[in-house]
């Protein structure tokens, strides 16, 4: 068993180092360096990752990567891509990486070379979004299918949803993709309002098919689609069959369904619901964009991996990702991190990290099951994820970031060209985006401020007055990744970073990143408190709040006027 991270040896060494570094501005760190930026940046082709405006110097990289070194950090990364069963509670590989192979070596799973079954499923995925962009899939009434609606929820929504909305300028005309994730009916109703049930495709993304969610939104939707089919003088089992495709491991379940076999696209115990949009459940992106857009998508993160695989650990970009946030909030005490795309397409990249990350690494024991505020040494684990579009954010939430008493380390994206330009509105937004982390790094101090002030004419008492609530501290961290533009390849290689960052982390924290036992509880609690909300027996032995909650929603319910 390794080591808990407090008793590494670097770890005491980080911890006084951050002592010495507690005092000193980042002004002060780029005026004793000239060439800061090129002793904390690195490129991948056109990809750009500046860390210079960091509280770091070159000793703080170098005791992270001992840490790195001492927590075994290459031997796991070797492990995951040799198809090691990394996630102990599961007893399964974790080999996503496998997805986005583009090269010719073979990725084994116990064994057995997966690589074959994964180019099977890349080929029916071609076959089908083939068919159904040359408008050659047919419903049941012989029209072209003109909408496909998504049915999942987590990572066979989020991962998807986020890469759909990141390449609209590359999606085809037809057919439109719609995603519904939500039990909370509104969300299926909003989405197929405006559709027709005769070119409507729905594809039930669940790796079990047994995902109270998903499967509820199915049944309606199968039910709305045999209901506007019987006005049309169609249905029954082929009409289904004709509307429907399955992604997951559970074949005969969807079946069951009414999803015609040949129509159910296979997921491997392998793959994490929060990696799976490399998979068949990419298929609604690949619906969106073609598959050879898709297969971009694959080269991109492909590119990483093999980045991430190689590279030398100070020179890595993922690791050095995952070492910096390792650093903010383990040694800084930081709870949070904010990731601020300034690129509209990238709106949903937060919600999407939200999960990779908190899922991941929200975790309270190490791998052997110790508690991680157990004698062993304590120390936190899963940083608060959030974060929106730029310059959004910046009259909403950068107030706090600027000025507030807490520490939050951020991420910056933004691309040098736009995909859909207008005017100088690109100008003006990498501008904003460079002008916030310069502000953070820098601040104003009270002198600045008084000057400014000043010369505006102000007197001496008005200028007392005003100057503390124009302070700002500065010294606020960021990384910033700046990239050529935001095609399918790109998109790939920041998500399969962030990815890695995450694997990064989980490893120094000594944290099983791939299982996620915190979902499963308040599954289990839905199971029991369903037939007593449906008042199919009464209240169990519940809290005194929740039997409270239950007797308000029975009330409700009784005093509903019963239809006609």
């Amino acid at each position: 068993m390794r080591k808990p991270l407090t008793e590494l040896p670097a770890y005491d060494r980080l911890r006084a180092h951050r002592g010495e570094l507690e005092g000193v501005h980042m002004r002060t760190l780029f005026a004793s360096d000239p060439e800061r930026f090129e002793h904390f940046s690195c490129a991948l082709d056109d990809l750009l990752f500046d860390y210079s405006k960091n509280r770091l110097v070159g000793h703080t990289i170098e005791l992270l990567v001992e840490l790195a070194e001492q927590a075994h950090l290459s031997a796991a990364i070797d492990a995951m891509f040799a198809g090691k069963h990394l996630n102990l509670t599961e007893g399964r590989a974790v080999l996503h990486v496998a997805l986005r192979n583009r090269s010719e070596q073979p990725a084994y799973v116990d064994g057995r070379d997966v690589m074959p079954d994964v180019r099977r499923v890349l080929g029916q995925m071609r076959a089908l979004t083939d068919a159904i962009g040359a408008g050659t899939w047919l419903g049941a009434t012989g029209e072209r299918i003109t909408d496909v609606v998504n049915l999942g929820i987590g990572g066979s929504h989020l991962g998807p949803e986020m890469a759909v909305r990141a390449l609209r300028p590359y999606a085809r005309e037809v057919p439109r993709v719609h995603f519904v994730s939500n039990v909370d009916g509104a969300d299926l109703v909003e989405t197929l309002r405006p559709l027709r049930p005769q070119q409507t495709l729905f594809l039930v993304a669940s790796k079990t098919f047994t995902t109270l969610e998903t499967l509820t939104n199915a049944r309606s939707a199968r039910r709305w689609l045999l209901d506007g089919l019987a006005l049309s003088g169609q249905g029954g089992a082929e009409a289904v069959s004709r509307h429907f495709v399955a992604i997951t491991a559970n074949v005969d379940e969807a079946v069951r369904f009414g999803v015609a076999a040949e129509h159910a696209l296979e997921l491997w115990d392998w793959v994490g619901g929060r990696y799976s949009l490399w998979s068949a459940v990419g298929t609604s992106i690949a619906c969106a964009v073609g598959m050879d857009a898709f297969e971009e998508l694959l080269t991109g993160a492909h590119d990483i991996d093999e980045h991430f695989r190689t590279a030398p650990l100070g020179q890595n970009i993922p690791v050095l990702m995952g070492l910096i946030g390792l650093w903010y909030h383990t040694f800084w005490g930081a709870e949070s991190y904010a990731v601020l795309p300034y690129d509209q397409s990238l709106e949903r990249l937060p919600a999407h990290l939200q999960q990779l990350d908190m899922e991941s690494n929200g975790k309270r024991v190490r791998r052997g099951g110790e508690p991680l505020d157990g004698p062993l040494g304590a120390y936190g684990t899963g940083p608060i994820v959030w974060g929106a579009p730029g310059t959004n954010g910046q009259h909403a939430f950068f107030q706090l970031l600027h000025q507030g008493t807490r520490l939050i380390p951020c991420d910056f994206l933004a691309p040098a060209e736009s995909e859909r330009p207008l005017g100088d509105h690109h100008e003006k937004l990498l501008a904003s985006c460079l002008a916030q982390t310069e502000a953070l790094m820098r601040g104003r101090t009270r002198e600045e401020v008084d000057a400014a002030l000043t010369a505006e004419g102000l007197s001496p008492e008005r200028v007392e007055a005003l100057a503390p609530h124009r302070v700002f501290p500065g010294d606020r961290p960021t990384n910033t990744l700046l990239f050529r533009r935001l095609t399918p390849r790109t998109l790939g290689r920041l998500v399969a970073l962030y990815e890695h960052k995450v694997f990064v982390q989980g490893v120094l924290w000594d944290i099983n990143s791939f299982d996620q036992w915190g979902v499963e509880l308040g599954k289990a609690l839905t199971s029991d408190l369903l037939p007593e909300l449906r008042a199919e027996r009464g209240p169990g032995a519940h809290d005194g709040s929740t039997l409270g909650q239950l007797a308000y929603l029975a009330a409700a319910a009784a005093s509903r006027p019963r239809p006609r």
